[in-house]
């Protein structure tokens, strides 16, 4: 985080100086809680995967309705738009993600999920709300709520989405090629938070500058001449070439990244072969590519591409067996939170929260195709994405005394704190909503 930034929050708490506050619009979520730990637990209940969505969509799109909004469905696939326009002002938009993820429930809540369903990948899979998306729909609900009960304390136009397949990358780029930004009031400013493991429940923190890494999903075909695997000498080995690719893979992070320049190059999976002694003709790679720069990032693919190529030319492959690279699941662009929009919108957090609930964290390695929405107009779009605490404290001691591993986002174990992250979530959007549209004279 840059110094100005540290300087810019610090100087708006000081000169608020006032403790966390207690207000009329935190009575009012808590009373609306019993509501929407209800629609909570129907939805981690009933997970969807990616572009899968339409119950979700339905129960985000029908509470808006029910409030006021002007609801638009089918936007990017299954996302929803909402619309509440509330006199001249600034536009903001509010994001939460939808999709689940193809993974076995494992948590014992008595309301886990039994779903079973086909991701893109193929053969039928259990369906898990493990990256808490269950929790962003319903904070976006109970935001809806509240802003529309409050149209007299702020002045604007609203537009809240429901987007589909954060998971796979797609769902942004589908709802901005469906017209998002042409269709509806293009946003001034895009709020969204994420539940984050390892933080205290009810905890926000956030990142200034980059805040989540680009994602790059890479296939490698590597080709072969097969045979006997008692006969080595008269085939072309795939897997000793992708072998060495493996190793040599390596050396971009070790030797050609700048070691200060987070990036990462994970081969996730390694495919090839089906007995003993036979030797394939191709062997499949996937690789994760992480970084945080559009240099960064540029430089990495490039060295893929040489050393695949180079490590076949070593191994005596012709031509025409060269190995493939492609990309797989969408591209996830880097997410920077602007420093300066940053500050602006952190600053009546700390004053509304106290200094000890909000607090800056350092970049993290994950993806988010929420940073699309300032990537497709940054002269126009500024956007922030905060990260809210889901972990209980006393489990966050307890993993500190034994050395256990905390669940992670993605596990099968996550089952976060889910009344404080909804609360804690629906209050920072519609707080910060509202001071970025404040009525005229306010």
């Amino acid at each position: 985080m840059s110094k100005s930034s540290l300087i810019a929050i610090a100087a708006y708490a000081a000169a608020t100086a006032a403790p966390a506050q207690a207000d009329d619009l935190r009575e009012a979520i808590a009373a609306d809680m019993p509501a929407m730990m209800e629609i909570y637990r129907d939805l981690h209940q009933h997970p969807e995967l990616s572009f899968q969505e339409v119950r979700s969509a339905k129960i985000m799109a029908d509470a808006a309705r029910a409030a006021g909004f002007t609801i638009t469905e089918g936007v990017g696939r299954t996302g929803i738009v909402a619309v509440l326009e509330n006199g001249p002002g600034p536009t903001v938009m509010i994001r939460a993600d939808m999709d689940a993820l193809p993974v076995v429930e494992q948590t014992g809540l008595p309301f886990a999920s039994t779903q079973r369903g086909i991701p893109p990948s193929g053969g039928e899979t259990g369906i898990m709300h493990a990256c808490g998306h269950d929790t962003h729909m319903t904070a976006w609900i109970a935001t809806a709520r509240q802003m529309a009960a409050r149209k007299d304390e702020w002045s604007g136009s609203l537009v809240m989405i429901g987007q589909p397949a954060e998971e796979t990358g797609e769902g942004a780029k589908a709802m901005l090629d469906d017209g998002l930004y042409t269709r509806f009031p293009k946003p001034d400013y895009a709020l969204a938070f994420h539940d984050m493991s390892g933080v205290p429940a009810g905890k926000i923190t956030y990142a200034s500058g980059p805040a989540m890494a680009n994602v790059d999903s890479v296939d490698i075909i590597v080709k072969g001449v097969g045979g006997h695997g008692a006969a080595p000498h008269t085939t072309k080995d795939p897997i000793v070439l992708a072998s060495a690719i493996v190793m040599r893979l390596q050396t971009l992070v070790s030797r050609e990244n700048n070691p200060i320049e987070p990036a990462v190059v994970t081969v996730g999976s390694f495919h090839a072969g089906s007995r003993y002694n036979i030797i394939s003709d191709n062997a499949h790679l996937q690789l994760t590519v992480r970084s945080f720069t559009d240099e960064q990032r540029a430089r990495l693919i490039e060295g893929i591409k040489r050393i695949v190529a180079g490590e076949a030319i070593a191994s005596g492959i012709s031509a025409e067996l060269m190995p493939e690279v492609s990309f797989g699941e969408g591209f996830t662009p880097s997410l920077i939170n602007e420093p300066g929009f940053t500050a602006q919108v952190v600053g009546p957090l700390v004053e509304r929260f106290g200094p000890d609930r909000v607090e800056s964290a350092p970049p993290i390695m994950p993806g988010e195709d929420f940073a699309r929405y300032r990537r497709a107009d940054p002269e126009h779009v500024q956007s922030v994405m905060l990260w809210v605490g889901g972990e209980r404290p006393e489990v966050i001691a307890e993993a500190a005394r034994t050395g256990k591993t905390l669940p992670s986002l993605h596990s099968p174990f996550w089952a976060p704190d889910a009344e404080k992250v909804i609360a804690t979530g629906a209050e920072a959007l519609s707080s910060a909503a509202m001071r970025l549209m404040p009525k005229s004279g306010g």
